[in-house]
């Protein structure tokens, strides 16, 4: 990185290349952490593979939407950690000494954005640069303490970013507070496509007995409790015609299937090193065929079009970003599966609906961060961010 000290392994130990930038704008005097899945002029692209990072071609060109930032006046100040291909949720890459959660340190940072995360959380740049395929942005925001918006599908370029599962990628980013939030979402978003007053706030049973244990249960409620005084009544929703399992399988059939695609030719034409985890995941997109991706397909869109008649114009869906803190960064590899496959029946609504969904820095478990998300309809992202203004507004009122 460029110009401080990274004591919690939140950036990429390479040589600094010169990045140009406004000396005005919105965004003068902010620092910018990028993501190593982002071509940087001047930087190779790495994509937190060693393999990758050797043959990678020095980046000519900035990826159009880190552009727009580097325009407003942002300064460049590193490339930050990825999860290796950006196929992990937990910040644990096997290449690379494990980036430390500022808000609790011997917990996970949550990945595959967690360099950029650490960055925000750690103080080391005033905006990062991540993405949120199966809950990238989200995942790492509520175990770091940070706000994050899981963009609508195709929203905002990701011309020169690496691709996992192209039907899922979709552009994030962190900031310390919601005015900066606000600021970089202006810039790359414009105005919401979506013209409704978000006012009716709903949630699912199904989704609410998801936090892991009752400490997380308890925490979660008096986090809805603290959203409705913002927002008004939460009432509850009709279930769906999906369980959790059926999306859950949907979800990673679709994610796995389309990452194949993307790097399988790569990966089986030599030794990639691909880390535990990784490597098993790549392994079962190969075996997914095209008729089961296609019938995935099938179920997905039907899901889109059932929760979008449940939101409307004006519904927002409650529900926990993930199901508790962050997982103990010594946890087990199966411990930290289990919670992985929890978390994404969370986190795969948004996902497969295409639908833009922010997490809210407003709770703690055990002293770790823990987060409360809202769910919009597609194109309602800067309206999610106004109500997230809203809700943290409210921090100061009794529960």
């Amino acid at each position: 990185m460029t110009g401080t000290s990274d004591r919690f392994n939140a950036f990429l130990d390479v040589p600094q290349a010169p990045v140009l930038n406004a000396e005005t704008g919105s965004l003068a005097r902010l620092r910018l952490a990028v993501k190593d899945i982002y071509d940087v002029a001047g930087y190779k692209t790495g994509c937190g593979n060693p393999a990758k990072a050797a043959s990678a071609e020095t980046a000519t060109r900035t990826a159009p939407a880190i552009q727009i930032l580097l325009d407003a006046g942002a300064r460049f100040v590193g490339k930050t950690q990825t999860d290796e291909l950006a196929f992990s949720l937990m910040g644990q890459n096997a290449h690379s000494p494990h980036p430390i959660n500022p808000a609790a340190p011997d917990r996970v940072t949550g990945g595959s954005s967690s360099g950029s995360a650490v960055a925000v959380a750690g103080m080391l740049a005033d905006i990062a640069i991540g993405s949120d395929t199966g809950g990238s942005i989200r995942a790492p925001a509520s175990f770091c303490g940070l706000i994050g918006l899981r963009t609508t599908h195709g929203l905002i370029s990701l011309d020169g970013a690496m691709k996992l599962a192209p039907s899922l990628d979709t552009f994030g980013w962190f900031a310390p507070d919601i005015d900066v939030y606000e600021t970089v979402a202006k810039l790359l978003i414009g105005e919401d496509a979506h013209r409704g007053q978000l006012k009716r706030p709903v949630a699912l049973d199904w989704l609410d007995s998801l936090p892991t244990g009752p400490d997380e249960a308890a925490e979660y409620q008096r986090m809805r409790r603290r959203a409705g005084t913002a927002l008004g009544l939460i009432a509850k929703a009709g279930p769906l015609s999906f369980s959790s399992d059926e999306l859950y399988w949907c979800f990673r059939k679709i994610q796995a299937f389309e990452a194949w695609q993307e790097h399988g030719a790569w990966i089986a034409s030599g030794d990639r090193g691909l880390g535990p985890g990784v490597k098993e995941r790549f392994e079962f997109g190969a075996t997914i065929s095209a008729s089961d991706y296609a019938a995935e397909i099938e179920r997905r869109d039907a899901f889109r079009q059932e929760l979008g008649v449940l939101l409307g114009t004006d519904g927002i869906l409650v529900l926990p970003t993930v199901p508790g803190a962050a997982p103990l960064a010594s946890g087990s590899h199966d411990e930290l599966l289990a919670y992985r496959e929890r978390a994404l029946m969370l986190l795969c609504l948004s996902g497969l609906s295409g639908f833009p969904q922010i997490t809210l820095p407003i709770g703690t478990v055990d002293g770790a961060p823990f987060g409360l998300s809202l769910l919009g309809p597609a194109g309602s992202d800067l309206a999610l961010i106004r109500l997230g203004r809203r809700v943290l507004d409210t921090a100061g009122t009794k529960d």
